[in-house]
């Protein structure tokens, strides 16, 4: 059994306190002051994660665009340097093997790719067996990164790095000297707030955690259990729980991300089939207006009993205190304002189909 690893931070994460948890392969802090305290924390001041357990895999040389472009549903070919762009490793089936972000560091030359950390290992063994030319690199272990989410968050890098980042367009990012360190600060991220992700060599990334909380008192440390609430909050995605091997984008809502006119890519006649046709289910936003919380896997039906589809993640939302949940139903049955059931610890609980994002920043 292979041993748990621990991000550049963990020695912080102890020091702060943090319940630490395994996810992932990793020793990852859950929660520090207590799930909805951070949550509400981030949505209404400023938050910082430690997200260096995700992967980074650098994808260069002379046939990297035509191997991106293979590889990806979005078209890299538009991206400039200095611009980010979210988008969706595809299998030969049209399904998704995962989702990510390229960060263009030089156009046609030079893309950092930002992967889950669960599926780091599956996606370079994805890359490598369909390259077509380029040299490409796992640079997991050389990267920390860090999170920094909320309200005040483009005061707090602004206060840390120097830059004027609040000038920085969303999925767009800078460089930055860090210790003599070259650092990428990317105005992304997973909450729905402001913020920024910055990619800071491994060895300077507690030097820089640290730094962060005594430049910021305001700043809280925030764990995987907030992490996940912020960004239900917002439907966005989770491999493994909302997409899959087996998940059209276009079921998921992500067609936006899939460019047809780019040319030919990996999976894509499949795809384009499922698009064509239409698709038979929908992922849609419920809003559970009797007691308990749909949990993953949990069964959504009718109110004649019919089996319509299943909750993909589930939880009490901190910011509205209603319980929510993202949910697979059958497409007839996906409008807003229809009414279904999800069956709760063998109970029928009615729940709606409502507009996502459930939270609306400010």
């Amino acid at each position: 059994m292979s041993e748990t690893k621990k991000t550049p931070i963990y020695e912080s994460h102890i020091e702060q306190g943090a319940r630490m948890v395994p996810f992932a392969g990793w020793e990852m802090p859950v929660q520090y002051s207590g799930l909805k305290e951070e949550h509400l924390h981030a949505r209404k001041m400023l938050g910082l994660f430690d997200v260096s357990h995700m992967g980074e895999i650098r994808v260069r040389g002379r046939d990297c665009l035509k191997t991106l472009q293979w590889l990806t549903t979005n078209d890299v070919e538009k991206l400039q340097k200095g611009q980010a762009q979210y988008s969706l490793f595809p299998n030969e089936k049209g399904g998704l093997v995962d989702d990510l972000i390229v960060y263009c560091m030089e156009p046609k030359e030079d893309y950092l790719l930002c992967v889950n950390a669960s599926n780091k290992d599956k996606d370079l063994k994805f890359l490598l067996e369909n390259n077509r030319g380029a040299i490409i690199e796992d640079e997991s272990d050389r990267w920390g990164q860090i999170a920094v989410q909320g309200p005040e968050a483009m005061a707090a890098v602004e206060a840390v790095t120097g830059l004027e980042f609040s000038q920085t367009l969303s999925f767009h990012f800078v460089d930055w000297q860090f210790e003599g360190e070259l650092c990428h600060v990317a105005r992304t991220g997973y909450t729905g707030e402001d913020g920024a992700e910055i990619f800071v060599p491994w060895d300077k990334a507690k030097a820089l955690w640290d730094l962060f909380f005594q430049k910021c008192p305001q700043a809280l440390p925030i764990g995987l259990g907030a992490r996940d609430t912020l960004r239900m909050e917002m439907r966005y995605p989770l491999y493994g729980q909302e997409i899959t091997d087996t998940t059209s984008p276009y079921e998921a809502g992500l067609g936006w991300v899939v460019k047809p006119d780019k040319g030919d890519f990996l999976g894509k006649t499949p795809m384009m089939e499922v698009k064509d046709k239409g698709i038979e289910r929908k992922l849609v936003g419920l809003e559970i207006h009797g007691r308990g919380i749909a949990r993953t896997g949990y069964k959504v039906f009718s109110f004649d009993n019919e089996e319509l589809g299943v909750v993909t993640s589930g939880t009490l939302s901190p910011s509205l205190n209603k319980a929510i949940a993202v949910a697979y139903v059958a497409k007839p049955q996906s409008e807003v304002g229809t009414k279904l059931q999800v069956e709760i610890r063998n109970k029928m609980v009615e729940a709606e189909v409502v507009k996502t994002p459930f939270y609306k920043k400010g």
